[in-house]
């Protein structure tokens, strides 16, 4: 009899659903439609490997269907089991198999060396961002617009927003909202649209098929339809919904806000929230407590900094001009440093719109030189205000093909991870690999030394990063 034993285990073991690792699994079972299931009904999985537990909170996602999402971090065989006071959902068990990834699944990506980003296998990953603040909320064609630039860009990631954005070049209103309007006209809280979370988890599926981190920026103060005042309660059941119902993708990152310090009460005229500081602090906490998949955390600022050494954010995103202070924030914070607003390549009126393509270059190779990442952003003038820095649609600029080529030039070096961002004696910058690899980037007309290690010969180049040239030098 053994050997029938055997071969029953084997045959039940291949009869498992599959799933590659840092893929999706998906538990969907039917439970109560009437009530408000989003304010009613909790419930979870515990997926379990060996004495490995991760437990994966639930959600609601319309009429009587609920699901629980995981993403299995190692290969091999998983069981769950889900937990509810909801007889429907409660005591339900079963098992998957996690297969080895294809294709470009390289794993979410994580912190290295305390500066550094990479994929969870290894992978290298070097962040050149862009912005799109309300792409998702576009005409359906606009939004397939901006996916097929994106498919010819340098970008691997994009930021962007869960609610809509009321603000210079932002007046249209989308068709989907997060939440459904009530009888009175206003929006309720507690109840989410799922149509509109399933378009949006698609576009982010779609962003994961090109190689593209998508940067979730889940509150803003440019707001007129009061996303940006929700209370306490509120704020805490949506983060917790898009925690269950987004964190299981890979390519998912979590920005607790655009300019945070600018959703304070009477923070500045125009703007809206009511957040004070230990309302950021709390999300981060949720985040780090309750999100099983652990993708990385951040915060965007107007004028002041939050403060990035608290143990709960994982990387520092800046709104900052200056690049050349990316090595002393990266000296102060200990995590790795990702410019995402440096200025805008355009023509609009305002002041942070107005960078030459050329100046946006210059930053992206300032903060790639003191060791930092830099995002992207596009705001030349049109005609229907559909500005990519806003809509997304086509870009425009000069700047993409110089970054582009900023990325291929850094992927032909040595791994970041392992060059030392250095203050030249004579005011230049350096990317240095002690006895290997030397990149000086001068910042004045002064001649520059570099001392270099080892007894061996070295091959100099001159790189132009606006013309895009490696030039023999000596």
């Amino acid at each position: 009899m053994k050997p029938i034993i055997q071969l029953l285990a084997l045959l039940l073991t291949f009869s498992l659903p599959a799933v590659e690792q840092w893929g999706r699994h998906e538990i969907s079972l039917r439970g109560p439609a009437s009530g408000n299931p989003y304010l009613d009904v909790q419930w979870s999985a515990a997926f379990t490997q060996g004495d490995r537990v991760i437990v994966v909170p639930g959600f609601w996602d319309g009429d009587d269907t609920y699901r629980v999402r995981f993403s299995p971090p190692t290969q091999g065989e998983w069981r769950y089991i889900t937990r509810s006071a909801t007889p429907e959902l409660n005591g339900q068990s079963g098992a998957f198999t996690a297969t080895a990834p294809t294709g470009n699944n390289h794993g979410p990506v994580e912190v290295l060396d305390t500066f550094y980003l990479r994929y969870t296998d290894g992978t290298p990953y070097h962040q050149f961002g862009t912005t799109c603040y309300v792409w998702t909320h576009q005409p359906r064609a606009m939004q397939e617009q901006t996916l097929r630039t994106l498919a010819q860009s340098p970008f691997n990631k994009i930021r962007f927003c869960v609610f809509p954005k009321a603000y210079t070049y932002n007046q249209n209103e989308p068709e989907l909202f997060a939440f459904k309007k009530g009888v009175d006209g206003k929006f309720d809280f507690t109840r989410p649209d799922p149509e509109f979370w399933r378009h949006f988890e698609q576009r982010i599926l779609d962003l994961q098929k090109l190689g593209i981190e998508a940067d979730l920026i889940l509150w803003h103060p440019y707001d007129r339809w009061g996303f940006s005042e929700m209370g306490r309660e509120h704020d805490d059941r949506y983060l917790r919904y898009a925690i269950a119902r987004l964190g299981v993708f890979r390519n998912v990152w979590w920005s607790l806000a655009n300019e945070f310090d600018l959703m304070a009460p009477g923070a500045m005229a125009g703007h809206r929230g009511d957040k004070a500081m230990t309302d950021w602090d709390r999300f981060f906490q949720i985040l780090q407590r309750e999100d099983p998949h652990q993708r990385l955390r951040g915060i965007h600022n107007c004028r002041g900094f939050y403060d990035h050494t608290r143990p709960w954010v994982t990387h520092v995103s800046v709104q900052h001009g200056d690049l050349v202070r990316v090595l002393e924030w990266r000296r102060q914070y200990r995590k790795p440093v990702v410019v995402d607003e440096c200025g805008y390549e355009g023509n609009v009126p305002q002041g942070w719109g107005r960078l030459s393509a050329r100046e946006m270059v210059r930053r992206f190779w300032l903060g790639t030189m003191n060791g930092g990442y830099v995002g992207h952003g596009e705001t030349y003038q049109h005609p229907q205000d559909l500005l990519w820095w806003s809509k997304g649609g086509v870009l425009h600029g000069e700047s993409p093909r110089h970054i582009q080529w900023l990325r291929d030039f850094m992927a032909q070096s040595p791994p970041f991870h392992q060059l030392e961002p250095q203050r030249g004696s004579d005011g230049g910058l350096l990317l240095v690999k002690p006895g290997e690899f030397y990149l000086l980037y001068a910042l004045n007309q002064q001649p520059q030394r570099v001392t270099l290690s080892g007894n061996r010969p070295y091959k100099l180049d001159l790189v132009d990063p606006w013309t895009m040239s490696v030039t023999p030098f000596g």
